[in-house]
């Protein structure tokens, strides 16, 4: 039916022009444009609060790999393993005491 958006555009100018007068557009133009800058401020402030959520997120795979490869270099089996798992066979390994939480949560398992 359109075949581009500027018989759109030319549509709804002449409804303006018809229904709301040639005094109203440019009241209807700034309301227009303080909507779009609304839009594109929330927009970025949305993508701001992806990259930041994001970036916490890597931290913690970050942090995960890092006991991976050191519980590999200790040599101790990962697999099958929670983290809080290789955290307390580390710690176990290098002769220092697990965490409370590690504790309670291997007992949870067992």
């Amino acid at each position: 039916m359109f075949d581009s958006y500027m018989d759109i555009l030319i549509i709804v100018v002449v409804a303006l022009i018809i229904f709301g007068g040639t005094k109203k557009i440019p009241e209807m133009a700034r309301n227009l444009g303080k909507a779009t800058g609304e839009f594109k401020k929330g927009q970025r402030e949305i993508e701001d609060e992806l990259k930041n959520g994001t970036s916490s997120t890597n931290n913690v795979n970050k942090d995960q790999i890092n006991y991976m490869k050191i519980a590999e270099d200790l040599n101790i089996d990962i697999k099958d393993k929670t983290i809080d798992q290789i955290i307390g066979e580390i710690n176990t390994k290098l002769g220092k005491e697990p965490a409370k939480e590690t504790v309670a949560a291997e007992m949870k398992q067992n």
